[in-house]
């Protein structure tokens, strides 16, 4: 779970931050410093930006216009060599033959117990070579350790790309003045190779906001990372660009899954709602890490869901995702502690607190009556579906 650095107040000067050679930068933590940075997360050993101004303000400039992240921290672990493909099939659930060159899917990386190791974005560059795009856990180390005792001609190894996201609305014009109008055939999951003045990278149809958004992956990043950095926020400028921290309240809304809060390694595909013929694939024969697990559970059903809440009562903020405070314990309508609240915030647009809790698969179902320990106090809340907000993506495919 990440660890929160807190500034000092808010001022014209740069943050006061304790700076430690075994916490790594990223290729942009100079630029997107300049811009206020008020907080940082560690996230894959690396200082992470989660607020310039305030969470609400950061919403609405996500949801009615176009921002720019700071994720450098999304380590790209490369899998290549003439057995890649065959290592990758090995390493996720999902069919890595339903992924063509070109394409991204989300995957899990699972244990051998069926738990969850990671759930990076997959991007497919070549036949035989592929980028996990982390979350945060030592996926690198797993990974390695796997292919050494695999048998098979492959390379794992960390390459020097880092992404930054351009998300929102209007990202769509901002990227086309960036790239010309084919940026606009990406579909959604899909990439493309380009350069900007002589920069190499991978433009995918990808974020982590719930609106339509790019990543762009800079190859060199350690070399060009101010650049591009610069080069994307002044083509932004025009359109009214703001550079912000991940938004985790349009995440709980758009149904995103947070590494390390509402998943982590004990918690498996099928008690999030993710295992059915989706992100686990067990029509075939193909032998993956888990699978033999995930038979089982799928076989013999979960004990415990995620499921969406709504939490009545006053207004609970808006980092309440496992980062800034304690986790909301969960009780049944007759007291009895039950669960926890995974993450929750307030959604400044549909004027309710919403959030996940991990329960019993028997307090599960729809309208199931809750007692949540809520930082405003012991509140009423109700089991509800999820997502929340556009629960088919259209908004992020448009």
């Amino acid at each position: 779970m990440s660890q929160v650095i807190e500034s000092i107040e808010h001022t014209q000067a740069a943050p006061e931050i304790l700076l430690y050679p075994r916490i790594r930068k990223s290729p942009f933590f100079y630029a997107s410093r300049r811009h206020g940075v008020r907080k940082y997360s560690v996230y894959n050993h690396h200082y992470h930006p989660r607020l310039y101004t305030d969470p609400v303000d950061e919403y609405w400039a996500l949801v009615e216009g176009v921002t720019l992240w700071d994720v450098g921290v999304e380590r790209q672990i490369e899998i290549s060599g003439p057995d890649a493909f065959a290592f990758t099939q090995r390493l996720v659930p999902r069919d890595m033959r339903q992924c063509q060159v070109g394409q991204c899917k989300y995957v899990f990386v699972t244990a051998a117990d069926g738990g969850i190791i990671n759930d990076p974005v997959l991007l497919r560059l070549e036949e035989n070579r592929f980028w996990l795009s982390l979350a945060d856990s030592d996926v690198l180390l797993w990974c390695q350790g796997l292919a050494y005792h695999a048998g098979l001609d492959v390379s794992i190894r960390e390459v020097d790309v880092a992404p930054v996201q351009v998300q929102g609305p209007h990202a769509k014009p901002v990227m086309v003045d960036l790239f010309g109008e084919r940026v606009l055939e990406i579909p959604y999951y899909h990439l493309m190779e380009a350069e900007l003045d002589g920069m190499s990278v991978v433009i995918s149809r990808t974020g982590y906001s719930g609106e339509i958004g790019y990543e762009i992956y800079l190859r060199e990043a350690s070399r060009y990372g101010e650049a591009l950095w610069q080069r994307v926020f002044e083509a932004g400028r025009p359109h009214g660009m703001q550079v912000i921290g991940p938004c985790h309240i349009r995440r709980i809304e758009g149904g995103i899954l947070a590494f390390g809060c509402d998943i982590w390694y004990d918690t498996n595909p099928f008690e999030v709602g993710m295992g059915y013929d989706w992100m686990v694939d067990l029509r075939g024969d193909d032998d993956f890490v888990g699978r033999t697990a995930l038979e089982r559970i799928k076989a013999e059903g979960v004990s415990r869901r995620l499921v969406g809440v709504e939490i009545e009562g006053p207004n609970i903020g808006y980092f309440t995702d496992g980062s800034m405070i304690d986790t909301f314990p969960v009780h049944d309508d007759a007291g009895e502690l039950i669960g926890e609240v995974t993450s929750a915030t307030h959604s400044p647009r549909q004027e309710r607190n919403i959030g996940y809790a991990m329960l019993p698969a028997t307090h599960a179902e729809l309208g199931t009556p809750l007692r949540i320990e809520a930082n405003t106090g012991m509140q009423d809340a109700v089991v509800v579906p999820k997502p929340f907000h556009d629960p088919r993506k259209d908004i992020p495919k448009g």
